[in-house]
């Protein structure tokens, strides 16, 4: 009922941070998306080359944080 005060046997697992690489392909990806924004606002059509750089950032990111939590779980496939 009440907090015995005894700990938990099973450790808590902090979060690890999120690897370089998908950082930065993030920011290149909310940047991208801006640009799009802005691009489309002015009336150029070459917004639509923004809008496919963030679609390939996007997918860099989750692959590199994919890679680093199977890396970080210990499974090696390939």
């Amino acid at each position: 009922m009440g907090d015995t005060g005894r700990r938990s046997s099973v450790p808590r697992q902090e979060p690890t941070p999120m690897p370089r690489l998908a950082l930065y392909a993030l920011a290149v990806c909310v940047l991208s998306v801006a640009a799009a924004v802005v691009s489309f606002v002015q009336g150029s059509w070459l917004g639509i080359v923004w809008v496919l750089l963030a679609g390939l950032t996007s997918n860099m990111t989750w692959y590199y944080v994919r890679r680093a939590r199977a890396g970080r779980d210990g499974s090696v496939t390939g």
